[in-house]
């Protein structure tokens, strides 16, 4: 069905969500666009969201196998989802295995410091705010979330920070902080939704420590695409890297 006969639910800075023919599913679509600074530094990139929508498929895949519930369905082409409807809980939950990016800026820390334990940060989903840190005084005051999903959502983060980061430092891949969003399904469940990708991650390689994600493109330094594809090679399966035309790296 192409998107003109689709009722577009949601339009976000790179992704549109769509009403699926099926109840309480929508069709997540991954766009080529590409932003940094809160919207102000903005591109398109040709098969961007082609390795976004695949790296997320797996990732999920990979959750859903070791007990994490998503709102993952199936991968239906090279740029859309079928996921799970959410009401999705304004929180940008973000996990930090290493001190690097904008802890370093607000924070003491030495850079690269490996985290042991790792930290949980909540930022409140909000552009006309610049998206704060909130802690969990000001979300029960904004009554975004109890205490009782405050801890659920925290004990997911660190169980799918385990399994993220076992999978793909058998890649080649060190998991250094990646942002989460959850939301609620039909019967008030707490799921995991959104996306996981080099847009919403940090991923260095573990021998060179190169980056494999967006901050290339903060930087405004080139090869963003064929970092993601290096992604997807090592992600994916061969089975998987035939089905959908991945470009072997």
């Amino acid at each position: 069905m192409s998107d003109v006969n689709r009722e577009l639910l949601y339009a976000g800075k790179a992704k549109d969500i769509y009403k699926s023919e099926n109840e309480n599913e929508v069709i997540i679509k991954f766009r080529d666009d590409i932003t940094a600074g809160d919207g102000a530094k903005k591109d398109t990139l040709s098969q961007k969201g082609y390795c976004n929508v695949l790296i997320s498929a797996k990732l999920f895949k990979v959750l859903e196998e070791n007990g994490v519930k998503t709102q993952y369905i199936e991968l239906l082409s090279t740029d859309e989802m079928r996921t799970k409807s959410l009401e999705m809980i304004p929180l940008e939950v973000i996990c930090r295995n290493i001190a690097t990016g904008s802890l370093l800026k607000k924070y003491p820390f030495e850079a690269n410091k490996e985290l042991k334990p790792p930290i949980i940060q909540f930022d409140y989903k909000n552009d006309e705010f610049h998206d704060p840190m909130l802690n969990d005084s000001i979300i029960k005051a904004l009554e975004i979330a109890t205490q009782e999903e405050l801890d659920e959502i925290r004990e997911i983060t660190l169980k799918i920070n385990k399994i993220l980061s076992d999978y793909l430092i058998e890649r080649g891949i060190i998991l250094v902080d990646f942002k989460l969003e959850y939301g609620k399904d039909s019967e008030g469940n707490i799921i995991l939704g959104d996306e996981i990708s080099p847009d919403t991650t940090r991923l260095w390689d573990s021998e060179t420590y190169e980056n494999f994600d967006k901050d290339i493109y903060r930087k405004g330094e080139e090869g963003v695409v064929d970092a993601y594809l290096k992604v997807v090679n090592l992600v994916l399966s061969d089975e998987e890297k035939v089905k959908w035309n991945v470009e072997q790296i």
